[in-house]
This record gives C-alpha cells, structure tokens and sequence, in this order.
C-alpha cells in the first residue's frame, strides 16, 4: 500500500501538469485554425502578447523555488506544480491581454 502511495504522489503532479499543457496547447491550436490568434497593432504589443506565456512559466518557476525553500514542499514537486500553474496563468493573461484595446498616450 505505501509504494502505491509513494508513485500516485509522484505521478499525479505530472498527470495534473500534463493535463494542464494539453488544455493549453488545444485552446491555442483551435485558435489558429479557426484565424483568431490575437494580433496587436504595435510591435512592442505583439512581443508582450507573445512572450505572456514563457513569462508566466518563469514566473511560476520563481515563485515555487523561493516557496520551497521556505516551506516543507520538496523541491522536485515545487519544479513540477510552478511551471505548470504559470503557463495556465501566462494562457489567462494573454486571453486578457489579447482583448484589451491598445491606448495610445
């Protein structure tokens, strides 16, 4: 029973991540097919718009790191839930971004 514990707890970080890459990747896949991939007007928005995703990645990488440290949450599992939660983040902030209309000041 405890060595069926021990690989559900660490299989189902990656099953929960995988899952959530999968959602992603489909969302943006049926975006392109259908022509409604969010374009801005500026080169500079564009790059932003682009980069939303690798940035949230980053950033969730960062923020697990620093929390484990700080916490009793292994390091293994920190890299394996941070990545993924930023990049489903990142897909939010660029569904946000995409929508917004460019103000120029």
């Amino acid at each position: 029973m405890g060595l069926a514990l021990d690989i559900a707890r660490t299989v189902l970080p990656l099953v929960i991540v995988g899952g959530i890459a999968v959602f992603v990747i489909l969302r943006m896949k049926h975006k392109y097919e259908k022509g409604t991939l969010a374009k801005k007007k500026t080169k500079g928005a564009q790059n932003l718009l682009d980069s939303l995703i690798p940035f949230g990645m980053m950033i969730g990488f960062a923020v697990a790191v620093l929390l484990s440290i700080f916490s009793p949450i292994s390091l293994l599992s920190a890299m394996t839930w941070g990545p993924g939660i930023g990049f489903l983040f990142g897909y939010f902030a660029y569904e946000i971004y995409s929508k917004r209309e460019e103000s120029y000041s």
